[in-house]
């Protein structure tokens, strides 16, 4: 009777919050709601190329959104909250009875709101152009998100002088950034940064210190209109016309204000299921103002893309975010202006700082220049001194802030004044830094705790006088049911754990007898390895799922490698990782269940002869680079894979990667980053970073190391491991021989023996591909590899340095004779680094 009464009266209280559901796919009508504990509960436009519903942007976050839905990942093109996440719990995007849409995190607090209202009936309809629309009866428009558009336009969408892009802070970061696409009060649409700092923000595009008309615009018009159609073509009132490199086909496009401050046209390749870069306002990203934030300095170049260093003396702010720059070690201007401590200058050759020149010189020798600065009042940091061929002077620039600092495409120099006391400190002035993901930068989560309005005391009081009743009755049967089954306690806590990981990760929980049903009684394997084999399965709603089932090992092994897949992969979400529908925890048996591979694994495409084309093989090794990198910098969670082969890299059916198999993976503490609390070796022969063998201190350079080697075994189609590198006989000893079969082949390329890319590519592709990307791919693999652990790149790195190179290939880019490729050399980080062979 006491649960009966306890349960009757729960759903009375909770009976006014409930909302009705939408009446049609693309419809939802006046008094319904989407709900964000239903992930179906979405309008979907009539093509179904869009959805307009609640997606993941953190753990225990979500954001309202409108996604276009044909890519691989779908791609988020509208929010509503960006900057202001909800729950998972009790969250709704409602359309209430007064007209007005407004959204509430859990169920009660309105973070946005339409602020419409109608006195007749209304509905929220999503069109096949992604535009979301709040209309009445009189089908008038209410409102629509195509007004308010976030860093995305779509076909058809305009940018008005009341509607911008604002960028997002990174890709996986989605609330707002430092750079806006806007119309400026003289009716020219351009680019700005707004920094970290509200005080500082500059123009960047146009070339701001150019009139408009010389870039092709006018100021005359009043209309501050600009739009672009689905053939590609992009026209504005200020005059502003560009097109997308494929312009007059008929195409899904859409022009994003990206991250990094560049504006870019996609073009949806329908075939690949991903989108094209077909035009970009910059060739040149270190031209983009604030990028690498005050106080550094941004490089590029077409072998390892952008990358940010900090000015010597010297060191990076925040290890997260590079637009807050570098700061002072051991001193401020305020005391060299006031000449407490003697200072001189470093020099930058071919180095601009964009803006903030206080005074100008014109016709000055170095010193005097240097005089100038020094004897300054107004904080001079550095000098910028540049010969003008036009007039034969040397030009003087005191600069009071260092902004927007970039090499090496400018053509005079920067001298930046430091303390002498810092000059013997300074041991490698231009040291380029990475981003770090310290455990304290994990996003807060919100307050999740909510107390309810004026309830009805009687209510209150049966409430509370049911639940102390049904709380005796669960007591009593608790006790009972314990003395029943006291022998079987240990098997019952090891599967709440597992419920209760299921429940913290929302996965789908399933019984036993449903899997062995749905593999046919662990029919049709699929795989195997030393954790457990994994079968083909048709789950009850038909989704076809690999279904892996752990071995017991009688020590345990399966459910510390359970907890620990369900624990790892519960926090991750990208498209180049393995997604995990669901469990089985149920006695002893433990079973995982994933997404299906109809392709299987890159080892056994890469062991049939006819499988991989040239295309395909460097799309897998850019995809699984962006997997690890997201597992090592993108700080909702630091992983460790620490088994990076082949095998544990999976294919769908579109040939993209997966990175797959965490049952060896470790969460790692950012604020220990040389953590070694490894009870023990993970990974497999062959792929293994020498930090295992030698037991030094284990960092993400092992799954760096192990990229490095599945990289050159997609070039070469060889294992790491065998005879297959034995020449006249000799065979080599250590586990580097494929590396050392690589380097040999490369270094000893003379001018007589050019062919050395022709002679370690894999013969099965017949000699079609791409003879640069294969360079670029081997040169970024034999850095991962090399043994110390200092000199390989991050994850991110490597991404840039293969993104980069497709950047180039896009834009027709001239490609600049690489000086790192000379007598045996690469180049990285600023350090020569000799292939020992």
């Amino acid at each position: 009777m006491g649960f009966y009464t306890f349960f009757l009266l729960l759903s009375l209280l909770q009976a006014p919050l409930f909302y009705l559901s939408a009446t049609s796919d693309d419809t939802l009508e006046q008094g319904s709601s989407l709900s964000v504990e239903k992930p179906n509960n979405v309008l979907v436009s009539p093509n179904g190329v869009f959805s307009a519903g609640f997606s993941l942007v953190g753990e225990n976050a979500f954001c309202f959104a409108i996604s276009f839905m044909k890519s691989s990942v779908p791609t988020i093109v509208w929010m509503a909250n960006r900057d202001q996440p909800v729950n998972g719990i009790g969250s709704k995007f409602s359309l209430l009875r007064n007209g007005n849409l407004v959204l509430l995190d859990a169920g009660r607090i309105n973070l946005w709101s339409t602020e419409t209202t109608s006195p007749v009936s209304v509905y929220l309809q999503l069109h096949d152009n992604g535009n979301l629309v709040l209309y009445n009866i009189r089908n008038e428009s209410l409102w629509e998100s195509f007004d308010s558009p976030t860093d995305t336009l779509l076909a058809e969408q305009k940018i008005t002088k009341d509607a911008s892009l604002l960028s997002s802070k990174s890709h996986t970061n989605y609330s707002s950034g430092y750079y806006t696409f806007y119309f400026d009060n003289d009716n020219v649409l351009r680019l700005l940064y707004q920094g970290p700092d509200p005080q500082i923000s500059s123009v960047y595009w146009p070339e701001p210190n150019e009139p408009s008309f010389r870039a092709g615009r006018t100021t005359y018009n009043n209309s501050k209109t600009a739009m672009f159609n689905s053939t590609g073509y992009f026209q504005s009132s200020d005059d502003l016309v560009f097109s997308a490199s494929d312009c007059g086909v008929v195409l899904y496009r859409r022009l994003t204000l990206d991250p990094d401050g560049n504006l870019r046209f996609y073009s949806f390749d329908e075939k690949n299921k991903l989108w094209i870069v077909t035009w970009q306002a910059f060739s040149q990203p270190c031209r983009i103002h604030g990028i690498c934030g005050p106080n550094s300095l941004c490089k590029y170049d077409h072998a390892l893309g952008r990358r940010c260093s900090c000015l010597p003396g010297f060191k990076m702010k925040s290890n997260l975010d590079w637009s807050y720059g570098c700061e002072p070690v051991g001193f401020n201007y305020n005391s060299l202006v006031n000449n407490i401590q003697e200072s001189g200058f470093v020099h930058l050759t071919n180095t601009e700082f964009y803006g903030y020149d206080k005074e100008y010189f014109q016709n000055y020798s170095l010193q005097r220049c240097q005089d100038e600065c020094l004897k300054s009042s107004s904080h001079c940091q550095a000098i910028q001194f540049i010969y003008w061929t036009d007039t034969g002077y040397y030009d003087c620039y005191i600069k009071t802030q260092l902004l927007n600092g970039h090499q090496p495409y400018f053509q005079g120099d920067a001298y930046v004044r430091l303390p002498k006391s810092v000059f013997s400190s300074i041991e490698n002035p231009m040291k380029e830094l990475r981003l770090e993901c310290p455990q304290d930068s994990n996003p807060s989560l919100l307050n999740r705790t909510y107390e309810k309005e004026g309830q009805n005391r009687f209510l209150k009081f049966l409430l509370w006088f049911a639940v102390s009743l049904g709380g005796v009755e669960f007591t009593c049967i608790s006790l009972v049911f314990c003395f029943l089954f006291w022998n079987r306690l240990e098997d019952i806590d090891k599967d709440k754990q597992g419920y209760m990981l299921a429940a913290t990760t929302r996965f789908q929980k399933f019984s036993y007898d449903e899997l062995k049903k749905a593999t046919r009684g662990f029919h049709e394997e699929i795989g195997r390895g030393a954790g457990g084999i994994v079968y083909k399965g048709i789950l009850p709603d038909h989704r076809v799922a690999a279904i892996k089932r752990l071995i017991n090992d009688g020590h345990g092994g399966e459910a510390h490698e359970f907890h620990t897949e369900m624990s790892t992969i519960g926090r991750l979400n990208h498209m180049n990782l393995i997604e995990m529908w669901g469990y089985c925890a149920e006695g002893k048996h433990r079973l995982l269940v994933y997404e299906y591979m109809e392709n299987g694994s890159l080892a056994s495409k890469l062991a049939d002869s006819n499988a991989l084309d040239w295309e395909k093989r460097f799309g897998i090794a850019l995809g699984t680079a962006k997997g690890l990198a997201y597992l090592h910098e993108e700080c909702l969670e630091w992983v460790l894979h620490c088994d990076i082969k082949p095998q544990n890299i999976l294919l769908d059916s579109n040939y993209h990667a997966k990175v797959a198999d965490f049952g060896l993976s470790k969460l790692q503490n950012r604020e220990m980053p040389n953590n070694s609390s490894f009870s023990r070796i993970r990974g497999t022969r062959g792929y293994m970073a020498p930090e295992w063998v030698y037991n030094l201190p284990i960092t993400s350079k092992v799954d760096v190391y192990g990229y490095g080697i599945v990289a050159l075994e997609i070039i070469t189609g060889k294992k790491p491991t065998g005879s297959q590198f034995s020449e006249s006989g000799r065979m080599t000893e250590n586990h580097g021989r494929l590396v050392k079969w690589v380097k040999e082949k490369m270094v000893g390329a003379d001018s007589s023996q050019t062919n050395w890319i022709e002679e370690i590519a894999d013969s099965r592709m017949g000699g079609k591909f791409d003879k640069a990307k294969l360079e670029i791919l081997v040169k970024v693999a034999l850095q991962c590899v090399e043994e110390d652990k200092e000199a390989r790149p991050t994850m991110h790195q490597v991404v840039e340095m293969l993104q980069c190179h497709e950047e180039e290939k896009i834009f027709d880019t001239p490609k600049v004779p690489d000086p790192s490729c000379e007598s045996g050399l690469l180049y990285f980080d600023n350090t020569e680094i000799l292939l020992d062979v």
